[in-house]
């Protein structure tokens, strides 16, 4: 159901997944669904013992995110996760499933010059279908506070949407976005497991 202007803010913590085995070797993901790696996986461990008490948790449909979800919801005993595609990481069109190198090869200058493939997903698109889920979210669990396991990209664009420069996200880094009729306000940033060194540019 919508919210009506009584309608307490929730607050979202919107983490990106764990490594997936895509983000191990450097390759663009998109909307392509690699698994988790091993590494993802005790990253999402370290995750549930880092949060607080939550009330419930929200995923991504792609299985890095929904893989990761569902170690913190065992982890903490709260549940069912519930699974949004709006939550998707963006589609990165003819970048998806490549390296920097690959695409570099193959769109020579497109990385140098932040330009894009023909497939990629607008910054209007992708900010359209976060901002829904988020609302969405925001009225099943009013006044709650709700983790929200989602991508790097779809976070950035939240992030930027509201002010916020850009700063490269760890994998399960997450930043806190309370959400209420008609507002939508950025919290701060959070490191859920083990820091990883982001001066390396990580792919979506």
């Amino acid at each position: 159901m919508p919210m009506s202007a009584e309608t307490p803010p929730a607050r979202l913590l919107l983490v990106r997944h764990g490594q997936s085995e895509w983000n191990a070797v450097g390759r663009w993901q998109g909307q392509a669904d690699p698994p988790l790696s091993d590494l993802g996986r005790r990253q999402a461990l370290e995750a549930a013992r880092a949060l607080g008490a939550i009330d419930a948790i929200w995923s991504s449909d792609l299985q890095r995110a929904r893989d990761t979800a569902e170690i913190i919801a065992e982890e903490l005993g709260v549940g069912p996760v519930v699974v949004d595609p709006d939550l998707r990481e963006r589609d990165a069109g003819e970048f998806s499933g490549l390296t920097r190198a690959e695409i570099e090869e193959r769109f020579p200058g497109y990385l140098a010059d932040g330009r894009r493939p023909p497939s990629w997903e607008p910054d209007e698109h992708l900010l359209a279908r976060a901002m829904r889920a988020l609302r969405r979210i925001a009225a099943a669990v009013p006044g709650g506070d709700v983790l929200v396991v989602t991508h790097g990209g779809l976070v950035y664009a939240v992030e930027q949407s509201l002010g916020a420069e850009f700063r490269r996200m760890a994998n399960t880094e997450g930043r806190w976005v309370e959400v209420g009729p008609g507002s939508v306000r950025l919290g701060e940033r959070v490191v859920l497991s083990e820091p990883q060194d982001t001066t390396v540019p990580n792919q979506i």
